[in-house]
């Protein structure tokens, strides 16, 4: 990643609090400010049981949606291994915990990392007959799996976390918003409605016209349908993506104010 300057500008980093050092670092090694508000909390599935079983069993493919469903995973077989003829990881960072943990990376979106992305790979257009199991938390989206049952697939879903929204209390960081934060980063569209929620209806304005960085064209309609004015759009979700994201960023922003003052 180039070197950038953030000129001491503030960005509010809304990921779970177990995962946002990595972002956090970068940022600050940008001359930037990080300041962290989690509005995801991820904790164990209530379906443990369930899940377990399924991850003894075989599969020809198992696909692991987030870096959250490689931990919990391989934390219900602490003394096994997890069982797919090929292995997948919708993103990047994902790919980088199955590796981690010692296991190959089979399927890999190449430039767009997301399940649409996945479903592009062409070992995954035909699967009558094949068993598919999908590692994500409680109440994932349905897309994916629907998409691989119509292509003849048997999907399984082991479901081994849940997210929360976490109960912070959002007056101290809406008292010093307009002094402090200078864009805000939302890595899901759970994590914007969660922030919404917690900033409630005196934040909600501030939001809205802070400049808000997403990390999919999915996730810029659904802001700009909830009224959000200035959208940055990351190509995914991991660290170097969005500080890349937030480097053009304040390039054009520099370039804007410059012209103005010619």
């Amino acid at each position: 990643m180039a070197a950038c300057d953030l000129k001491g500008r503030g960005m509010l980093v809304t990921r779970a609090s177990h995962q946002s050092e990595g972002l956090t670092r970068l940022i600050q090694g940008c001359q930037g400010r990080a300041v962290c508000f989690p509005a995801l909390e991820i904790v164990a599935s209530k379906r443990v049981e369930q899940a377990r079983e399924l991850l003894r069993q075989s599969w020809d493919v198992m696909i692991f949606i987030s870096p959250n469903a490689v931990h919990y995973a391989l934390g219900l077989l602490p003394d096994g291994r997890i069982q797919g003829r090929l292995l997948a990881a919708v993103g990047r960072a994902t790919a980088a915990a199955l590796e981690s943990a010692g296991y190959g990376i089979d399927l890999l979106p190449v430039d767009r990392y997301d399940s649409e992305g996945l479903l592009m790979l062409p070992p995954l257009q035909q699967l009558i007959g094949q068993k598919v199991l999908i590692v994500r938390g409680e109440g994932g989206r349905p897309f994916l799996g629907n998409s691989l049952q119509a292509r003849g697939a048997e999907v399984g879903y082991a479901e081994v976390y849940r997210r929360v929204r976490p109960k912070t209390d959002p007056e101290p960081l809406l008292k010093c918003w307009t002094q402090e934060i200078d864009l805000v980063i939302a890595t899901s569209n759970e994590v914007l409605q969660n922030l919404i929620e917690m900033l409630g209806e005196k934040g909600l304005p501030l939001l809205q016209r802070t400049p808000l960085l997403v990390i999919s064209e999915r996730m810029r309609r659904e802001a700009e349908d909830r009224g959000f004015k200035i959208i940055l759009l990351a190509s995914c979700a991991d660290d170097i993506a969005i500080m890349t994201a937030i480097r053009n960023w304040t390039d054009h922003t520099a370039q804007r104010d410059q012209g103005n003052l010619s």
